[in-house]
């Protein structure tokens, strides 16, 4: 079975978009979600686009945001479900923290936001092993694939876990804008999609959506892997 995972949506439908104009192009057997989907400028429309290629889908921390109408980051969260209404909503609820399957030339594949039993642990590909292997707990599985850290990398621990992280969809740090994917099977295979940034920009500013400008500015000129990693290992306490 060949698997496309996306991460880290955040509503961004331009560079979905974009995406699946890619995966017409690919054989691919499933579509898998590692969290983050609906919180962003278009909810309802990545929601409706993910429903449509019955994709599987966990949860993530900012999806669980959403449907808590938290306004712990501001007023986002709250706009999003507004947007959403009940009926799709409830649907997002039913998104499991964890997904399994099996995909020939990695074997067991786990997938979720970021660790099996929370959508929230930080950890990046140079968190040192023995924490990230507590942090992690158990995992019955030969790849764990997470989202939430938006950069794509793929390591191996002592042990024989491997940790894949295929990068973010609607809002990458890597160095350059795109929307970061990845495909399993039978190896691990990083993808970037070209769309327009700063079209997308305008977009939303003229939605009026609550985002921050700062966030949309990351989208035209995203920070470094290595800036961001070093920032997520400071939060960390590292």
């Amino acid at each position: 079975m060949r698997v496309a995972v996306l991460s880290d949506i955040h509503g961004n439908l331009p560079a979905l978009r974009a995406v699946l104009s890619d995966l017409e192009r690919e054989e691919v057997e499933e579509v898998v979600v590692a969290g983050d989907t609906i919180s962003g400028p278009w909810p309802v429309e990545v929601l409706d686009a993910i429903a449509a290629l019955d994709a599987r889908v966990v949860r993530g921390n900012a999806d669980q945001e959403v449907l808590q109408r938290s306004a712990r980051y501001g007023p986002l969260a709250v706009w999003c479900a507004d947007l959403l209404g009940e009926e799709r909503l409830a649907a997002a609820a039913s998104w499991p923290l964890t997904l399994e399957f099996d995909v020939d030339g990695l074997g067991r594949v786990l997938v979720c936001h970021s660790t099996p039993t929370s959508d929230e642990p930080i950890y990046t590909r140079i968190t040192p092993e023995d924490e990230l292997v507590e942090l992690l707990g158990p995992v019955q599985a030969d790849v764990l694939v997470c989202g939430h850290t938006h950069m794509q990398y793929d390591r191996a621990l002592v042990g024989g876990l491997r940790v894949v992280n295929p990068g973010s969809i609607g809002m990458p740090y890597e160095g350059q804008p795109g929307a970061f994917w990845a495909l399993l099977g039978p190896s691990v295979d990083f993808r970037r999609t070209t769309y327009d940034a700063a079209s997308t920009v305008e977009a939303v500013r003229e939605l009026s959506a609550p985002i921050r400008e700062e966030l949309l500015t990351v989208l035209i000129d995203p920070p470094s892997s290595d800036e961001t990693t070093a920032y997520f290992e400071s939060l960390r306490g590292a």
